[in-house]
């Protein structure tokens, strides 16, 4: 027996669709639904001038950050 713990979705006809690491076929599937807790926002304000900071140097001189300079012509 193989467990997954997933999240799915639910849409308005019933149908419910996931992404699994199984092959494809039929399989017995057993599904328990828990209702997911509202969404609670921060109760401190996030402060992105407290995170660390790490001083790397310049920049190498013609150093590019193109998509095409760094994965070649089909941009991938």
């Amino acid at each position: 027996m193989t467990v997954i713990t997933t999240r799915i979705t639910v849409a308005a006809d019933g149908t419910i669709s996931t992404a699994t690491p199984l092959p494809a076929g039929e399989y017995a599937a057993t599904l328990e639904a828990h209702d997911m807790p509202p969404r609670q926002l921060p109760t401190l304000p996030f402060d992105v001038d407290a995170l660390p900071k790490h001083d790397l140097g310049p920049w190498p001189e013609g150093m590019t950050l193109r998509r095409e300079d760094m994965y070649g012509d089909d941009g991938r």
